[in-house]
């Protein structure tokens, strides 16, 4: 596209938004301020889409009932190739980000460390790529791929040196989100999951949940200096190899967050597949302080498969978009699709969570909820579908443009030619 094609298509953008924007004004929806709330709203980046969850420690598959499918060329081997190929995605992707990096990515050099060891210098140099690209950091400590980790069980198994490890590790992963934190000046998601559970029917399964809430117990012990690390937990329904029985269930960290009066998250995909979690989010604010949702989509079973446009997923936007708790919801990418071009899965899902941010931010909520007040059901179901009919999609180009990223599909030729030229010459 040359120069004047180029602007051409700028003014066609801006035309189209100006009509839009005036459809939406007729029904009380100032486009304009909810495209400056959705610039506001981070949206946290997962590290391990972009090596397939393998990381820098010497893992070589996938364990803990979770697994990537797929060999598409080009996965990044190292820290420095994770980083370039995360710079090509983020420049395709509107909006403020984050990176959430897993304890497995730690980079030490020639120097074995194992996860019970790991320090803040050994993520110095994520520290450093965050600060001159002005990014966010998230953690999780890594419980799985791991040969203490192959009896399917960590912070509850009965093995007490195995859970002490564990435990071990878990704590050193609190010292690094509080490095983070105060490196950064920024809050960190340290987000605890644990695959601990059984393949068929347990005999016993108080014991593990006890042993489990006892490692918990000791790894939150010790308070952070400050309140800048938000430490969650999250559930799981079952996994490869733990269908009968995962020890971590939603009661039981449902239960332990509002005890302890700590963070809890929401993964969209560790649910029974009929379940979704928007009517979830309501409810556990009035109980717990901070809410993390790994968005993600299971098909069947925890597939983690990438963040589509769905009517699921629309739900969970709409539904954190209209409680506007953003300083208690933090928002966070979680899959693993190893079958297509891994940035092209970063930034399909990431631009797919916009847009279903900025379609909640431009219902005409208010009228919605004045009907809705009054008892007028029938136009409150009406108005919701005709809200469908809007001109959304012009709303969506002109943020993409407002934002220098590229518009529609046009972003694809940019992973073409990445992957010819990078992607292809990786072993």
């Amino acid at each position: 596209m040359d120069k004047n094609s180029a602007l051409n298509n700028s003014a066609e953008i801006e035309h189209c938004y100006s009509l839009a924007r005036a459809r939406y004004a007729a029904l009380g929806v100032d486009v304009d301020n909810a495209l400056k709330e959705l610039e506001s709203i981070p949206l946290s980046i997962h590290c391990w889409q972009g090596d397939d969850v393998i990381g820098f420690d010497g893992a070589q598959a996938l364990s803990g009932g979770i697994l990537a499918t797929g060999s598409y060329p080009g996965r990044a081997r190292n820290g420095d190739e994770l980083r370039q190929d995360a710079e090509l995605a983020f420049s395709l992707i509107p909006g403020k980000k984050r990176f959430n990096l897993h304890a497995m990515y730690a980079e030490t050099g020639n120097t074995k460390v194992d996860r019970d060891e790991i320090q803040p210098e050994h993520f110095a140099r994520w520290l450093a790529w965050a600060k001159e690209k002005n990014l966010g950091i998230d953690f999780n400590p890594s419980f799985f791929s791991h040969p203490l980790a192959e009896s399917g069980f960590t912070l509850a198994s009965p093995n007490d040196d195995i859970r002490k490890f564990w435990v071990r590790h878990g704590i050193a992963c609190r010292k690094i989100s509080q490095y983070f934190a105060d490196e950064l000046k920024d809050t960190v998601v340290n987000n605890f999951w644990a695959p601990d559970g059984f393949k068929d029917m347990p005999a016993d399964r108080l014991g593990p949940r006890l042993r489990l809430q006892e490692s918990l117990d000791t790894m939150f012990r010790e308070p952070m200096p400050n309140d800048r690390v938000i430490d969650t937990v999250e559930s799981k329904l079952f996994g490869i190899g733990s269908e009968a029985y995962v020890v971590g269930s939603h009661e039981f960290y449902m239960g332990y967050a509002s005890k302890r009066n700590m963070g809890l998250c929401l993964d969209m995909g560790h649910f029974h597949p009929t379940e979704t979690i928007a009517d979830k989010i309501s409810s556990l604010l009035l109980f717990v302080p901070q809410i993390a949702i790994h968005l993600s989509r299971g098909v069947r079973w925890d597939s983690d498969h990438i963040v589509t446009w769905t009517d699921d997923f629309q739900n969970v936007a709409n539904e954190v978009v209209r409680i506007k708790a953003w300083d208690r919801i933090h928002l966070l990418l979680d899959y693993f699709d190893a079958s297509i071009n891994r940035i092209a899965a970063w930034v399909i899902g990431a631009r797919n969570v916009q847009k279903a941010l900025l379609f909640a931010l431009v219902q005409p909520i208010a009228q919605l909820r004045e009907y809705e007040a009054k008892g007028d059901y029938t136009r409150r179901l009406a108005l919701t579908e005709e809200a469908k009919n809007l001109p959304f999609a012009a709303v969506w180009d002109y943020y993409c443009l407002t934002q220098s990223v590229p518009i529609g599909s046009d972003w694809m030729n940019k992973v073409s030619n990445y992957e010819d030229e990078v992607l292809s010459k990786r072993n």
